[in-house]
């Protein structure tokens, strides 16, 4: 079984994101992964590594045998690459919904289809559901989970199964847990913000969709 922290997880999905997005510029050098991993747009949380907390990521996820480095022919510095498509034999699909689930935490069905239609572009929100649904019922290994609705949500979140706080059994538990009055005031407010937050992202979405009509 696979299991990855959360640096460890901000890491790979970068690094699957910019072999999906800009090619050109894949594997990445130990500068660009750290500006990758530190990126304010589609990150959450955002973060502000250093050199030496992605070197200490890479190191465990090469024992893991999850990253590659790519040394000599014309390269100055090493460049790092993922093999975690290689590992777990998934498709671009697939791993366009697990990057961006690495990059961001638990997301809806709809969410994660709009966030990673720069990767594949999905029919509509059900071929996400049953993509996350294949994903998760793999005999070998389940690879995400689907989360209890939560106060102010209207759509239950799907997560990674390992790799992210959200996704331990500590959560689960910590949720099961009487809430007291405030700290189900703050969930409403965080989910509030959450869909405000996705209101802005599909707006900027239909924009770009817009635009490109008349490019």
């Amino acid at each position: 079984m696979i299991e990855i922290d959360a640096v460890e997880s901000r890491i790979i999905g970068c690094l699957i994101e910019k072999e999906i997005t800009t090619p050109e510029y894949y594997p990445l050098t130990l500068n660009a992964l750290v500006n990758a991993c530190n990126q304010r747009s589609n990150r959450d949380p955002l973060v502000n590594f250093d050199d030496d907390d992605v070197t200490t990521g890479l190191e465990r996820l090469r024992a893991k045998q999850l990253v590659s480095t790519l040394t000599g022919g014309g390269n100055r510095v090493p460049k790092y690459g993922h093999r975690l498509q290689e590992r777990l034999n998934l498709g671009r699909r697939e791993m366009a919904l697990l990057c961006e689930l690495l990059l961001r935490g638990p997301q809806t069905a709809g969410e994660l289809r709009d966030r990673a239609g720069r990767m594949h572009r999905f029919g509509d929100t059900d071929e996400v559901e049953r993509c996350l649904q294949t994903l998760a019922a793999r005999p070998e290994q389940s690879y995400v989970t689907l989360l209890p609705r939560q106060p102010g949500l209207k759509e239950p979140r799907w997560a990674l199964l390992s790799g992210t706080p959200q996704a331990t059994e500590g959560a689960s538990a910590a949720s099961s847990r009487p809430r007291s009055d405030q700290t189900d005031r703050v969930t409403e407010l965080e989910g509030e913000v959450a869909s405000l937050r996705q209101r802005m992202e599909d707006l900027e979405q239909q924009w770009v969709r817009f635009k490109q009509q008349f490019e």
